[in-house]
């Protein structure tokens, strides 16, 4: 299976992902931990793949959705962005909101 045909398996497969630096437990990169801990806070179960660990997605999940940076977040499919967009979201109280309607539509 080609990479990018990889990555669009999990992003669809998964209603909330984080593709980062380490792991939840473990992160690696600043940016990565407060992504991370800011979908944590929201109380609903993520997938994450740890880009350090897989040359192969590290390496092509920018050009996946033309991000260039890590962490990336997908919700429903859908990109969301990186570290500050994501805790931007979370301040509003939007990542909430939008985390708990996407673990209610695989319910």
């Amino acid at each position: 299976m080609d990479v990018l045909e990889r990555i669009d398996q999990q992003v669809k497969q998964n209603p909330i992902i984080i593709y980062m630096k380490g792991t939840p437990q473990m992160p690696q990169c600043g940016f990565s931990s407060r992504a991370a801990q800011a979908l944590s806070a929201c109380g609903v179960e993520f997938a994450y793949v740890n880009v350090l660990m897989d040359r192969e997605i590290f390496e092509n999940l920018p050009r996946y959705a033309n991000w260039p940076t890590f962490p990336q977040i997908y919700i429903n499919g859908e990109l969301i962005g990186g570290c500050d967009i994501t805790l931007e979201l979370y301040q509003k109280g939007e990542l909430q909101k939008m985390t708990q309607e996407a673990v209610a539509k695989t319910a």
